[in-house]
């Protein structure tokens, strides 16, 4: 692979394109830490459970718009700019942000209640499915070619940093205010906060520079099959990964639902999983650049598959929140470790003028499918068969399935490759 770097780009605008992801994402993962409360808030119901399942459905709608706006947006980064398609983005989704916590309960509107959330995680969801590509196309065209993975991986790190707050915001709340107050107003005033991205991600966005180079610049081969073994790879690995960090996630509801700890300590779960995220995604990122993409990928799941089983069983023997903090933080770390060099393999692999569309559609696609459905299956999976080790399961099948597809994944780091002579024929991508 031939070197990319868009020479004097300040550091700043790499800033801006992460923390703007962080902020967009505080909103759309706060949903799923606060399932419970909206479930009760817009579909109230005499039977246990259904309200929480309607709720997490509804997370789950999001998801469905992903592919659309992947395809639009990110379509859009390939072809006008990855400028004004994060701005497009950003502005679709503050919508968004704001909508969803205004909405009155469905005591005062009745059905439009749910009908509306419907909606606002519609919009949420085509939006976010857009912001990906052009972001991440964005982030590897700033980087200098032997520290890709650390920028890419940054993406990642600002996500789990707002995971890291929604956790602590969470936990405040549920130190200050009752149940009922949570169920009335707590969670609208967390998701309210999410409205930050608005001013601070216009301004700092506005001031991008524009990394999409024009077509006689831009000198690449097309690559044997049109790139049909990355997509394929791509969408596997992706969904692997979105099972589990969507299951992990889950690991707020899971610990005040399913095993019944207090609701401050349960939202503790998502700020040791948020710092984990924090420190190794870019832990991950900088090792990938020193040791190659496969590595760091294969050997951290490797653990996982050992660590779930365990994990989970001391969680559901002991249910305390040492219990509950150490398995999240074992979990989340390995799992962290591999997730966001994963991203930075596939859009390595792809060539410039398809780049922010490619990465876009494949991680909607992979997203949408199991993102959507993971919290909705497995606290079905767990009412079905009245088994708290359930997640375990399924966690373990997915990370089985994504190292069997890791191994047939090509090395794509520079410092293995770009560094070292192509075999002849190899077709070059920048």
């Amino acid at each position: 692979m031939g070197p990319e770097h868009a020479p004097g780009l300040p550091k700043r605008q790499v800033l801006a394109v992460v923390v703007g992801n962080g902020l967009e994402y505080y909103d759309f993962v706060t949903y799923a830490f606060f399932a419970a409360q909206i479930g009760r808030t817009f579909f109230p119901s005499n039977t246990p459970g259904t309200s929480l399942l309607a709720s997490l459905a509804t997370f789950g709608v999001g998801f469905l718009t992903r592919p659309l706006g992947a395809l639009i947006i990110g379509r859009l980064g390939d072809r006008v700019g990855r400028k004004p398609a994060m701005l497009l983005s950003f502005a679709l989704i503050g919508v968004g942000v704001v909508g969803l916590p205004l909405i009155p309960s469905y005591a005062s509107i009745g059905a439009l209640a749910p009908v509306l959330a419907i909606t606002f995680r519609l919009l949420q969801g085509f939006a976010l499915g857009g912001e990906v590509g052009p972001s991440t196309a964005f982030l590897m065209e700033a980087a200098p070619p032997l520290r890709r993975g650390l920028y890419i991986s940054l993406q990642a790190t600002s996500a789990d940093f707002a995971v890291c707050i929604a956790g602590l915001v969470g936990v405040g709340l549920a130190s200050v205010l009752d149940a009922p107050a949570l169920d009335a107003w707590g969670w609208r005033v967390a998701l309210l906060l999410g409205a930050a991205i608005i001013p601070v991600g216009f301004v700092l966005r506005r001031t991008l520079n524009e990394t999409l180079r024009a077509p006689a610049q831009a000198h690449e081969e097309p690559a044997p099959g049109g790139y049909a073994r990355v997509v394929v790879l791509g969408l596997i690995l992706l969904s692997t990964a979105t099972t589990t960090n969507y299951l992990l996630e889950y690991m707020t509801t899971y610990a005040s639902v399913t095993l019944g700890m207090a609701t401050k300590v349960a939202f503790g779960a998502t700020a040791v999983l948020g710092l984990s995220g924090v420190i190794c995604d870019s832990l991950g990122g900088w090792l990938s650049d020193r040791f190659g993409r496969k590595p760091i990928m294969i050997v951290p799941w490797l653990f996982l598959a050992i660590a779930v089983f365990p994990s989970f069983w001391l969680l559901e023997r002991l249910r305390t929140a040492g219990a509950l903090y150490l398995a999240c933080a074992v979990l989340g770390s390995i799992s962290t470790l591999s997730s966001a060099t994963i991203i930075v393999a596939i859009v390595e692999s792809l060539p410039h003028r398809v780049r922010s569309g490619g990465i876009a559609i494949i991680y909607a696609l992979a997203i949408s499918v199991f993102g959507g459905s993971t919290q909705f299956f497995v606290a079905w999976l767990i009412r079905a068969t009245g088994n708290p080790i359930a997640p375990a399961w399924y966690m373990f099948c997915g990370v089985m399935i994504g190292l069997i597809t890791l191994f047939q994944l090509p090395e794509t780091a520079p410092v293995k490759t770009y560094l070292k002579p192509a075999p002849a024929g190899t077709p070059q991508t920048t």
